[in-house]
């Protein structure tokens, strides 16, 4: 069985962050093992610090640094081009879900943060959408929440991919 994947989208500025710490900690709470990928929409990124061995590593030319403790793991490596979310989830293994910041074009069911400070304009994916969480009511054929509602999303989300 594959691993559900689901994307927290909006508009910039509207609390994907905020929103997806909380659900992280509450699923924790429930005992749901949870990996999260953040989609960075700009060319170049660094994980690593100036002056570290791995960084040296990369910075020597290494096309793919692994950095390796006895309690974790991180990996970096360059890339021809863009993977797609499929690509990048095909390798994770371990965990029962995997929540996303962005990738709204990907085709994954969408729990979308509408903010009436920023708009109240939904972003036209609604095919993949399955619930809303916003500040402002809206028709939108779908469950909605309140945004500070976290345990009543999770419970969605247990219902909806976790049974």
């Amino acid at each position: 069985m594959s691993i559900p994947i689901i994307t927290i989208i909006s508009k910039s500025k509207s609390g994907k962050t905020t929103l997806l710490e909380k659900l992280i900690a509450e699923l924790k709470q429930r005992n749901v093992r949870v990996a999260t990928i953040k989609h960075h929409s700009h060319a170049g990124f660094d994980i690593d610090k100036p002056g570290k061995d791995s960084w040296r590593h990369a910075q020597a030319g290494s096309d793919h640094v692994i950095i390796a403790a006895p309690d974790k793991i991180a990996s970096y490596r360059l890339l021809q081009h863009e993977l797609s979310l499929d690509e990048i989830t095909a390798d994770i293994r371990d965990v029962d879900i995997i929540l996303t910041e962005g990738y709204k074009q990907a085709g994954k069911p969408t729990l979308e943060i509408i903010r009436a400070e920023i708009s109240t304009i939904p972003l036209n994916f609604p095919q993949n959408r399955f619930a809303i969480a916003s500040d402002v009511p809206l028709d939108l054929g779908v469950p909605q929440f309140e945004l500070d509602d976290v345990v009543g999303i999770v419970n969605l989300i247990e219902q909806t991919f976790l049974v």
